[in-house]
């Protein structure tokens, strides 16, 4: 396994080492020890997957006070996966990260507890799982609208299919107004 190491603290691309022959191809997901080398050691409560149709734009979500550390791939498809930081007191805040994940190219993304996290399915069917150190909390979600212009994220689609939910998200300023002690 091959470790990129990202802009966005502690945030890291990591490219799986898969072993092909003619029956297919073999490859660890997760192996425990391997990953707190990296110092990817949070124990995973929570793994979930998702089926999205091309032009699909889900996020991008975060826990209010419960944030979630999720290990990211693609086991069919491709997605741009996205990760905005939006912590005021970090030195890269508001800065963003875009990763290409796909079967094909067999990368993880780990994605420490505190970002935001959203992801546009390229393929005509993404199947997208992620580990999650948090269990999901319906309470506690919270998330900031995918074309925010505070981010400016450079999406590359106008017209993006998005749930109801996440119509409804505010921009960063309203998301951390929420935040804020009252």
């Amino acid at each position: 396994m091959k470790i990129e190491t990202t802009p966005l603290d502690g945030v890291k691309i990591l490219h799986l080492k898969r072993h092909p022959d003619k029956r297919g191809s073999f490859g660890e997901l997760y192996q425990q020890r391997r990953y707190a080398s990296q110092g990817i050691t949070a124990p995973f409560v929570q793994l979930n997957h998702s089926i999205s149709a091309q032009g699909v734009v889900r996020g991008l979500h975060t826990q209010m006070t419960k944030p979630q550390g999720k290990l990211v791939f693609v086991t069919h498809g491709a997605i741009l996966d996205v990760v905005a930081d939006i912590n005021p007191q970090s030195p890269t805040f508001k800065q963003h990260l875009m990763v290409e994940l796909s079967a094909s190219n067999q990368q993880q993304l780990w994605i420490p507890p505190g970002y935001a996290h959203g992801f546009l399915s390229l393929s005509a069917e993404a199947h997208c799982y992620y580990f999650c150190t948090d269990f999901y909390d319906p309470e506690d979600e919270a998330g900031i609208r995918w074309d925010c212009p505070q981010l400016g994220i450079p999406w590359p689609i106008a017209q993006p299919i998005l749930s109801a939910r996440d119509r409804g998200l505010p921009d960063l300023a309203g998301y951390l107004q929420r935040q804020a002690p009252r």
